[in-house]
């Protein structure tokens, strides 16, 4: 199985270049389905979940190929019979192309979405909010049919809570729909900002984008375009963390520091020094991290799921108690006992909030991802332990990061990567020398740049 190996201890030094947003990315491509003409999207990162939606977007008929750091994506023949049940259960992001397809032909029939297991996340609202637009479901075991009689009807949708995949599932449908499309308590999100901003590049109508309240007006055709994905705020996050957990100092080149507040605010709470340059932002972490007293995860704008689990490593690290509620994902806690058996006391009181006592010296244990950003989260806390960790599951991480290993290496990190010879899968994280190669520890030991700022 592949395995990221770690030797921690090393303070984060250096800068790295944030890659382009997985979570702007993968609705975008779907979004392609919806134009007949060539689409070049740039920036696009090349992770596992974005390879993922190339093939399903190949297996339907599109045309895409890599060019630089861009994906073209030429949808002018699409073929419903041919999309592969193992990618559509394999990624949640497989539900964007429920509201491209049905946007585009008016039909769909796939399997239930899978993706990490953080939560029950139940797609009944996405369902719900297409109903009110004249689609029609059919609902069996592992299988879901959807089809539109009478073609998608724009209509006034309000959502119970502001789900993100149900936002950009609605505005998918609606910009090819008839009619207006009003939708109430929408996702505010950047990454939905950003799907709506290369969708009125295409020739979509729309109102009210990046508030709560979006309003659309159906149109005949979209048009190809060239569009660039903004870089990734999780990945900035991850890094960001990093340098805080291993008291280091690290310039986060393209870091989208304007959707990042929350984040910034964060770790100036704990003592870091974080400057916005021309170049990114700087995080310069303190001597003696300060404790969080009270950490909770809300939507946008509020401190981002997607990174709970990399702020609970980090306050493993912190003197005194911090109270973590969990408000968006019942499962994002898996990390816990990773984090347990190398030492950290977390105290899990009810489904969605734990207590962290720290300062807790971690020590290197072999530990197993079982979802992206708890395995992003694990990778953190090897940085900081003493001795060796090994993170199997590497796969689940490499859904969401270039080539995490090779960034965090060019920052002084002690990492490396083993693979199994036998696997077919060729990895996009390994050993930053070839693509599918395997890097020893004393290739990769040793091997640092001169730091940034120090």
């Amino acid at each position: 199985m592949d395995s990221i190996h770690i030797h921690g201890g090393v303070g984060l030094q250096g800068k790295v270049r944030i890659q382009g947003s997985k979570n702007a990315a993968l609705p975008i491509l779907a979004a392609t389905i919806l134009t007949k003409e060539c689409n070049l999207i740039h920036n696009c990162p090349r992770i596992a979940d974005v390879y993922q939606m190339l093939n399903l977007l190949r297996s339907i008929g599109c045309a895409v190929s890599w060019e630089g750091d861009g994906v073209r994506v030429n949808a002018g023949n699409v073929n419903l019979s041919q999309m592969p049940e193992e990618a559509i259960t394999g990624m949640r992001s497989s539900l964007f192309l429920m509201g491209a397809l049905l946007g585009r032909t008016g039909e769909v029939v796939m399997e239930y979405p899978g993706g990490c297991a953080i939560g029950e996340r139940p797609i009944d609202l996405t369902l719900s909010s297409l109903r009110r637009m004249g689609v029609l479901f059919c609902e069996t075991e592992g299988e879901i049919q959807a089809n539109t009689p009478n073609g998608l009807q724009g209509a006034t949708v309000e959502l119970p809570l502001p789900s993100v995949g149900a936002t950009e599932n609605v505005i998918l449908a609606a910009v090819l729909a008839q009619g207006r499309t009003l939708l109430k308590n929408a996702a505010r999100e950047p990454e939905v900002e950003t799907l709506c901003r290369y969708l009125l590049k295409c020739g979509a109508r729309m109102e009210g984008i990046g508030s709560g309240e979006i309003r659309m007006e159906g149109v005949s055709r979209l048009s190809g375009t060239e569009f660039t994905i903004p870089a990734d705020r999780i990945v900035a996050g991850t890094y960001l963390f990093g340098t805080l957990g291993t008291g280091g100092n690290v310039l986060l080149e393209e870091a989208p520091v304007e959707h990042m507040e929350t984040v910034i605010d964060l770790a100036v709470r704990m003592g870091a020094e974080c400057q916005v340059e021309k170049e990114g932002l700087y995080i310069q972490a303190p001597e003696r991290l300060r404790q969080l007293p009270f950490l909770e995860t809300r939507s946008y704008p509020g401190f981002p799921t997607d990174l709970q689990s990399l702020a609970l490593a980090v306050c493993t690290g912190a003197k005194g108690q911090c109270l973590v509620h969990e408000s968006i994902f019942e499962n994002r806690f898996r990390v816990v006992g990773p984090l347990q058996s190398m030492g950290a006391n977390i105290f899990p009181l009810d489904a969605k909030r734990i207590l962290v006592r720290g300062v807790t010296p971690l020590c290197g244990r072999e530990v197993e991802a079982e979802e992206l950003r708890g395995g992003a989260a694990l990778v953190v806390a090897g940085l900081m332990a003493d001795g060796e960790t090994v993170i199997r599951g590497r796969r689940y991480i490499d859904r969401g990061y270039e080539n995490i290993c090779k960034d965090l290496r060019e920052l002084g990190a002690r990492i490396y990567t083993a693979q199994n010879t036998d696997s077919a899968r060729s990895s996009i994280c390994a050993a930053g020398y070839k693509e599918g190669g395997t890097a020893t520890c004393d290739q990769v030991f040793g091997k640092r740049r001169d730091g940034y700022g120090r």
